[in-house]
């Protein structure tokens, strides 16, 4: 608990630090690219327009279990917090090699990194928070009330990938394979989550499986925001899921965060 509060506290003195370095941290990874950030844009828009047309209307004809959305409408809104916790995860793992000389430096508080690479992939998430909302607005959806759960949702996806990514990134300097590791059980993840896909499709013939689902805390996040840009429901509406996910979520945080910090005086020696 002191280490979470330590956390804390020094992400609120050093705030404007944490800012502006995930500014130039955004900026960094795309210095020497002719498109620049139009590469960071186009993939996941490509990844949608797949994902819209093989099981869209065009191809196997799934129909979202909400009525009168069309599939795409239905499929945005779970498939944006996937791109925002899957790159965050990723990159926040190979974070202490790409700092390595910031980590070598005695007085700079490591623990921050993490927070820093969230923050720069914060700034691509919130640009696919704006399509969606203009998407829906497009197809006849107008603004909710419920929209403005996005920001708690965006928040718990955060907590999530940086309490994994604590852990990920500090198995990391001692094994090298970790951040291909996680790059693949990412690509697992994208469908032990019913994301494409309406779950009922599976449900309907083995009722356990919606338990199953259920166990992954991502589930959680891609219910709620679906919940606030199609059905308008509140999390609050959802008890028994909330209080499971932020149970997970905080021991898998904590454990994370003290895993990290335990190791965190071998990380100069080794990289």
């Amino acid at each position: 608990m002191k280490t979470m509060i330590h956390l804390m506290k020094s992400i609120t003195e050093r705030r404007r630090m944490i800012l502006d370095l995930a500014k130039a941290d955004f900026r960094k990874r795309f210095v020497g690219s002719y498109f620049g950030i139009v590469w960071m844009l186009v993939q996941p828009l490509v990844t949608i327009a797949i994902y819209a047309f093989i099981f869209g209307p065009y191809g196997f004809k799934s129909a979202p279990p909400v009525p009168g959305v069309s599939y795409t409408t239905w499929l945005i809104p779970g498939i944006v917090p996937w791109f925002f916790f899957s790159e965050a995860l990723n990159m926040i793992t190979g974070i202490l090699q790409e700092y390595a000389y910031l980590v070598k430096k005695v007085v700079f508080p490591v623990e921050l990194l993490p927070v820093i690479k969230l923050g720069s992939c914060s700034f691509v998430h919130l640009f696919f928070v704006l399509v969606m909302i203009v998407f829906s607005i497009i197809n006849g959806h107008m603004p909710m009330l419920s929209w403005i759960q996005i920001l708690y949702y965006s928040f718990a996806a955060a907590v999530l990938a940086l309490g994994l990514g604590y852990l990920t990134s500090a198995i990391n300097v001692f094994f090298k394979d970790m951040q291909q590791i996680v790059s693949i059980l990412l690509q697992f993840g994208i469908w032990m989550c019913p994301i494409m896909y309406d779950e009922t499709l599976f449900t309907s013939r083995a009722p356990w499986v919606a338990a199953a689902l259920k166990i992954n805390p991502f589930y959680y996040i891609v219910a709620g925001y679906r919940d606030s840009m199609l059905t308008g429901d509140w999390f609050w509406m959802r008890p028994r899921l909330t209080v499971y996910f932020w149970l997970v979520t905080l021991v898998v945080f904590f454990l994370g965060l003290k895993f990290f910090m335990k190791l965190r005086p071998h990380f100069s020696d080794v990289l």
